[in-house]
């Protein structure tokens, strides 16, 4: 099948690294796995944060132009039409207004990836968005969700029947190495040397630096006895990075080290380094960190929030402790940190389980399985 793919919260090629975009790739990558032919549709990004009304219309009005501009070069065959509109990340601040317009027009399926639905913007400064958003999920053949907790609230929305589970996932074999490549360091570091953590996430005000904020008061709060028993290292960059570094000034120099942005290569090898990957994950939606913490095998001590609990199997492949709550996490580190040989087990658990259900080559099959049953409830194109 000949897919356009369209990403309105932040386009595969913008400059800013974050979850959003990387998730983006991973399923342009996956659907190309599973066979298909994929299309950059459009690179409009339609978010607009602070809900000016003026603003959203103006976005309206271009992601119109654009559609019509489209349907022209599909018609004229400018551009290959395609077989099915596929929109990665929908909700209340980033609609698609671009995607159903051409989807309905073609007489296409139109499928969504990670959707949600908030009925309270109905009214407010985000109603006519919201309404775009109520219009897409009405018109959908297929919603896939990789957070199960948004689920509950787009089945009355959808029918059930509509949405999928696709579970969160990652190219498992680039981070796979990084446990093999540290197997003999943390051997010979057991019970030697302090506790080594890391933390890969962005730093940018709101729920991330709150993050930041739990995480500082959980290593403060941890018994004298433990506070020289563990250094962090912080992967990750952004306008609240100032901010972030005057939450750790209290601890030594030493203790927590700021590595700033890194690519693949170089956060695979600070997480070869690493013990245990620590993040209160306080309104996340699943956390990709997370997911490749565990792909190179560390176990991972996060908050349980949204669909952290999909990737991160309590008391099996890390913990999870209640969202938001800095001394109860401060009580499950205490624990690592004094039973650090349980460290290396449960992380050699989490690469296998990363690798039998978060990997991509899995999401292509169940990519696939939900493009080929659309297809087939409404005859070959």
């Amino acid at each position: 099948m000949r897919i356009a793919f369209y990403a309105p919260l932040k386009p595969l090629d913008h400059p800013v690294p974050s979850g959003d975009r990387l998730m983006a790739r991973l399923l342009v990558a996956a659907l190309k796995r599973a066979g298909h032919d994929v299309d950059i549709a459009a690179r409009l990004r339609s978010r607009v944060g602070d809900g000016n009304a003026l603003r959203q219309l103006q976005l309206a009005e271009l992601g119109g132009k654009l559609a019509r501009r489209l349907l022209r070069r599909y018609e004229t065959g400018f551009l290959p039409r395609p077989d099915i509109w596929f929109t990665y990340h929908l909700y209340y601040k980033a609609p698609d207004w671009i995607g159903p317009l051409v989807a309905a027009e073609l007489g296409i399926p139109y499928i969504l990836c990670e959707a949600s639905h908030a009925p309270k913007r109905a009214t407010g400064l985000w109603a006519a968005s919201h309404r775009a958003v109520e219009q897409a999920l009405k018109q959908a053949r297929a919603v896939l969700c990789p957070n199960r907790a948004d689920m509950a609230c787009l089945a009355p929305v959808t029918g059930g029947q509509k949405l999928h589970f696709l579970p969160p996932f990652t190219d498992i074999g680039v981070w796979q190495g990084a446990d093999s490549l540290s197997a003999s360091q943390k051997d010979a570091a057991v019970n030697s040397g302090p506790v080594e953590m890391i933390t890969v996430a962005m730093m940018r005000p709101g729920d991330k630096f709150q993050s930041f904020v739990l995480l500082a008061k959980a290593l403060a709060a941890l018994p004298p006895d433990l506070q020289q028993g563990w250094r962090l290292t912080i992967v990750g960059d952004g306008p609240a990075r100032k901010d972030v570094a005057g939450l750790f000034g209290r601890f030594a120099a030493d203790q927590v080290v700021f590595a700033g942005q890194c690519d693949t290569e170089k956060t695979r090898d600070y997480l070869a380094r690493a013990d245990l990957c620590v993040w209160p994950a306080i309104n996340e939606a699943y956390g990709m960190a997370l997911l490749e913490a565990q792909a190179a095998g560390l176990p991972v001590l996060a908050g349980d929030y949204g669909g952290v609990g999909g990737i991160v199997r309590d008391g099996e492949t890390g913990w999870l402790v209640p969202a938001g709550d800095p001394a109860a996490f401060s009580r499950q580190l205490a624990h690592c940190l004094a039973n650090r040989a349980v460290l290396k087990p449960v992380g050699q658990k989490a690469a296998q389980n990363a690798l039998a259900h978060h990997d991509i080559s899995a999401a292509a099959r169940v990519l696939d399985c939900v493009i080929r049953d659309v297809i087939d409830q409404r005859g070959t194109p």
